[in-house]
């Protein structure tokens, strides 16, 4: 009877394994078919990431219910609270916010939409998929217990993330992956704010900064989806109570054109406020990273003491904003508190978006411009609701300098075509004052304090994602400072150096001497030897180099003095010479980098084209085949099989589902050293003629 039971057992086991790798197969041929593939993916993306904000979005109100005893940010029930509880909500939630930061991913810290675009422009769309929780635990804390941030930017890293980990699981190639972040970010704006076009726009004005079909299509798709799954859950219902918006005269676009310019001023103040608030805790030493955003949470309930409309992403404010119901007094200090509370929960290292706030501050400063408006010419201007509504869209279109999205979402939040020349007007002026004073976005700022500027291209940011201490030689000629003259020359003779590095009795450096320079001297070898040292030939370098500087301008030193070889330096405090670069060094290191972003983008489409059942064919009698690797070249090193020895091919990926260590899973397999150890079901790329392949595939 065992044996029976046994028997049944194998046979469905071998029934499963077939039909598995039936479907397998057809899920390949699935892949091959880019079209179909792509819009099934894209649909997949859209649920996915739907469903993450509104999980997000539920996170958020159980949290501020636990904190404030209330499902919904209530403007009176929060002014009642007592002083304690204002101040301390906050401060708890940053204690916990820190650690989750800190410790678990770094990159959830602010609104999370820099750390996407870096992604998308330098790592090829690869988001470690434990972002994710990070962010939607960070973000729901930040919010929930009262920080000044809003829900849209950690809602758009969270879909992306959800993106690139369905791209990674599926293994597809980086132009894909980078769609697939698209996808989620586009998701996660058109549920947020129940605005398919402007989820879509974003992405791709935004996120990819690439309007070609083969991105916006499946882009598309993914808002429409997620819109259809929050409308069905959340409802159809817009993210703010907007008032029927009324142009009331032509002459009305003057207050409109004055909006903008002073919306664009607040914007470029709003984000350098944010910076600076942030360059201000990163010089605080004494308190831990992982304790300042508590501090933070403490500014902004004190600012809350007396205006609690700084907590949250302030929608209910808005809506005040938006019928006009503020006082213009309060419009304005509101549009200062803001500012503030929302630098110190993000600048303190809370997680949390800016495009809320950036809502809130154009809300109140549109409020507050049409109030003015209204009580000078009362017969050719509209209510404040209507600059409200313009005002949003303004400072928010010069605080990301994405005039498209802001015009999109707020024309999708009135569905009304009035409302369009007054909203471009305002936007494209505030986007035109805010580039003019400041080139960089609120987003792409981020980036460029860290050396990487996507509008550079690729060339640029590769030399500046590599350091000094990359390429570094500690290999150097160093030359003792009271050397004489023919010492030196013995020195050189032995050495393939061009270039000697003079120092003191500590290693400091004093200058260098080249080889160049020395031959004009060789002819008075016999006079000059006891009479000439090293100091005394020693030429001040026209540059020094650290450790931590870029490539990107080492490679400007080497271009500005028409030198081969730099010295390195221990630190700015120190002139210990501890190695030098040289220009062919950085060249390398560039054509490496460049390799590997081609070999990524570019081989990956070949290697994915490889399975067991096919073959690429290179040339006539050259193939590129996968092979199983047999079961006697388990345990084994490549070194130790001799495979190009015996076999006459080359082994030029071995495919793996093992991550690298480094968070990124969707390469398409590891390039072997000789050292590597073959494991059970790895997959050997092999490159070689037929009948050399034919002969592995025997062995």
């Amino acid at each position: 009877m065992t044996i029976k039971i046994q028997r049944i057992k194998r046979q469905f086991n071998r029934i499963r394994l077939y039909y598995l790798h039936l479907l397998i197969r057809a899920f390949g041929r699935l892949r091959r078919a880019e079209h179909i593939f792509m819009v099934l993916a894209a649909i997949a993306i859209g649920i996915l990431g739907a469903f993450g904000a509104i999980l997000f979005r539920f996170l958020i109100k159980l949290i501020h219910h636990t904190s404030f005893q209330i499902d919904a940010y209530s403007l009176e029930w929060i002014a009642a609270l007592p002083w304690w509880q204002k101040l301390l909500v906050p401060t708890v939630g940053g204690l916990i916010v820190g650690p989750i930061v800190h410790f678990i991913a770094r990159e959830v810290r602010g609104s999370g939409i820099p750390e996407v675009m870096e992604s998308v422009a330098i790592r090829g769309g690869s988001i470690r998929p434990r972002v994710v929780l990070a962010k939607a635990a960070a973000a729901a804390i930040t919010i929930g217990s009262g920080g000044s941030a809003g829900r849209e930017g950690p809602i758009v890293q969270i879909g992306s993330a959800i993106g690139s980990a369905l791209g990674q699981f599926l293994n597809v190639s980086v132009r894909r992956l980078r769609t697939f972040v698209a996808c989620g970010a586009a998701a996660g704006i058109a549920a947020t704010f129940n605005a398919p076009i402007a989820g879509a726009l974003f992405a791709v004005e935004v996120i990819v900064g690439d309007f070609a079909l083969s991105y916006f299509s499946p882009i598309v798709i993914s808002s429409v989806i997620a819109t259809v799954i929050s409308r069905h859950y959340i409802g159809d219902l817009p993210a703010f109570d907007v008032p029927a918006y009324h142009f009331v005269h032509p002459m009305e676009l003057i207050p409109y054109s004055i909006l903008g310019i002073l919306a664009g001023l607040l914007a470029v103040f709003f984000i350098v406020s944010v910076y600076k608030s942030q360059e201000w805790f990163d010089k605080i030493k004494h308190i831990p990273p992982y304790l300042q955003p508590a501090i933070g949470g403490l500014i902004v309930g004190g600012i809350a003491l007396l205006f609690p409309q700084v907590y949250g992403v302030g929608y209910e404010s808005i809506n005040e904003a938006l019928w006009g119901r503020d006082v213009r007094w309060l419009l304005a200090v509101l549009i200062l508190a803001k500012i503030v509370a929302t630098s110190a929960t993000l600048g303190s290292g809370g997680s949390g978006g800016i495009f809320a706030p950036s809502l809130f501050i154009g809300a109140m400063l549109g409020s507050l411009i049409g109030k003015e408006a209204h009580l000078l010419y009362p017969d050719i201007t509209a209510e404040a609701g209507a600059y409200a509504l313009v005002g949003m869209g303004a400072v928010a279109a010069g605080a990301t300098h994405a005039p498209i999205t802001s015009i999109l979402i707020i024309f999708e939040l009135t569905n009304d075509y009035h409302i369009i020349p007054p909203l471009m007007v305002s936007c494209i002026v505030s986007v035109l004052i805010a580039t003019y004073l400041k080139q960089e976005s609120m987003y792409t700022m981020k980036l460029v304090r860290r050396g990487i500027n996507i509008f550079e291209g690729k060339d640029i940011n590769v030399l500046r994602s590599l350091s000094v201490r990359d390429i570094l030689k500690t290999d150097i000629e160093r030359i003792p400072f009271n050397y004489s003259f023919h010492n030196i020359i013995r020195a050189m003779m032995k050495s393939q150096h061009q270039e000697y590095f003079v120092i003191d009795h500590d290693e400091r450096l004093i200058g260098i001497v080249s080889m160049l320079e020395l031959k004009e001297f060789l002819h008075d070898e016999d006079y000059l030897s006891e009479l000439v040292i090293a100091s005394d030939l020693a030429q001040p370098p026209p540059a020094r180099l650290y450790p931590d500087d870029n490539l990107d301008l080492v490679m400007h030193q080497f271009g500005r003095y028409n030198v081969d070889e730099l010295p390195v330096l221990q630190s700015r405090d120190s002139q210990r010479v501890i190695g030098s670069v040289q220009r062919k060094d950085v060249i390398d290191a560039y054509n490496r980098e460049i390799f590997k972003w081609d070999l990524a983008g570019g081989v990956h489409s070949v290697v994915s084209a490889v399975d067991g059942d096919r073959e690429v064919e290179l040339s006539e009698n050259y193939r590129i085949v996968e092979l199983e690797a047999p079961a006697h070249f388990v345990g084994k090193t490549i070194r130790g099989l001799s495979i190009r020895k015996r076999y006459n091919v080359e082994i030029i990926l071995i495919k793996n589902r093992m991550d690298d260590g480094k968070g990124i899973a969707n390469r398409p397999g590891v390039v072997p050293g000789a050292d590597y150890v073959i494991q059970s079901g790895d997959k050997l790329l092999v490159l070689g003629a037929i009948d050399d392949i034919r002969h592995l595939r025997g062995a």
